[in-house]
C-alpha cells in the first residue's frame, strides 16, 4: 500500500530535534512521497533543500498569504526560477487568509493574483490556502482564470456549495486531520460527496494533527490515519483509498 502526504512542513523547527526519526517513521507506515510546502522566504530554501536530499521528497514553492506584505521586487521572478527544478510540483501555498491578521486583504489579493499569473503563464498547478476568505477565493480564481492550470485546495473546509464551484474549475479538495474529529460535520460531509477522482489527503504537519493524537505534534505518517478516516467515510477499504489518492496525486503534480 502506498500514500501520499500531499502537504507537509518537514522543514518546520518543531521537527530539527528528530526530523530523520520523522520521516522513517512515514516511510514505515506506506507514506511513498510527500509534497513539502516551502511557503516564505525562510522556507523555500529549507523545502529545496529537503527536495534534493530525498528522492521521495518533492516540493511546492509559492508566497503564503499571511507573508504577502513581505514580498519583494524580484520574489515572483525567484520562484520562476525554481519552478524549473525537476522536483517542483506546483506554486503554493499561496491563496488568502482573513483569519490572522497579518497582511492586508488588498496586498493579499495582488500577491495572489500575481502568482495565479505566474503559474497560468508556467503550466504549474497551485495549492491553495483558504481560510475564512471563500467568497473571494473563488472569485478570484475565477477572474484570474485559475481552471486553465487548476491545483488543489489544501486542508479544504469549505461548505459544499463552495467545494462544487472548485471542482467546476477543475481542482481537486485534499483534506487532512479534522475529518477525523469527532464534531468535525462538514468536512466530513464534503468529503463524502467529493468524486473519487478529486480527492487528495495530507496531514499539513505539524499542524491539524488526526485523532488519536490530537493535541501533539503531527506529522507525514499520521496521513494513514487520514486516509483510514476517508475509506470510511467513503465507504471502500484503506487500500483503494490509498490507491485513489496516491493515482490523483501523482497525475495531478506529475509525479512519475
Amino acid at each position: 500500500m502506498m500514500l501520499i502526504d500531499t502537504h507537509t512542513h518537514l522543514d518546520a523547527p518543531q521537527f530539527d530535534e528528530d526530523r530523520e526519526e520523522v520521516i522513517q517513521r512515514a516511510l514505515e507506515q506506506g507514506v511513498t512521497r510527500m509534497i513539502n510546502i516551502g511557503f516564505n522566504r525562510e522556507t523555500i530554501p529549507t523545502t529545496m533543500e529537503l527536495a534534493e536530499k530525498y528522492d521521495f521528497i518533492y516540493a511546492a514553492v509559492g508566497w503564503h498569504p499571511q507573508d504577502a506584505i513581505t514580498m519583494q521586487d524580484g520574489d515572483l521572478d525567484w520562484i520562476a526560477e525554481l519552478c524549473k527544478h525537476e522536483k517542483v510540483v506546483a506554486i503554493g501555498e499561496i491563496g488568502l487568509d482573513y483569519y490572522w491578521d497579518t497582511s492586508p486583504k488588498d496586498v493579499q489579493h495582488k500577491v495572489l493574483r500575481e502568482q495565479i499569473g505566474l503559474a497560468r503563464s508556467l503550466g504549474m498547478p497551485i495549492s491553495i490556502h483558504n481560510r475564512d476568505a471563500h467568497e473571494d477565493i473563488v472569485r478570484i480564481l475565477r477572474e484570474e482564470k485559475a481552471s486553465e492550470v487548476g491545483g488543489v485546495m489544501h486542508s479544504f473546509s469549505g461548505s459544499w456549495e463552495i467545494a462544487k464551484m472548485c471542482l467546476d474549475m477543475g481542482f481537486h479538495l485534499s483534506f487532512g486531520g479534522p475529518i477525523t474529529f469527532k464534531n468535525a460535520k462538514q468536512p466530513k460531509e464534503v468529503i463524502a460527496k467529493v468524486p473519487l477522482d478529486r480527492l487528495l489527503i495530507e496531514t499539513d504537519s505539524p499542524y491539524l494533527t488526526p485523532h488519536p493524537h490530537r493535541g501533539k505534534r503531527n506529522e507525514s505518517g499520521h496521513v494513514r490515519l487520514v486516509a483510514e478516516a476517508a475509506a470510511e467515510l467513503k465507504g471502500i477499504s484503506l487500500e483503494e483509498i490509498a490507491s485513489i489518492t496516491t493515482r490523483n496525486a501523482m497525475e495531478r503534480f506529475g509525479i512519475r
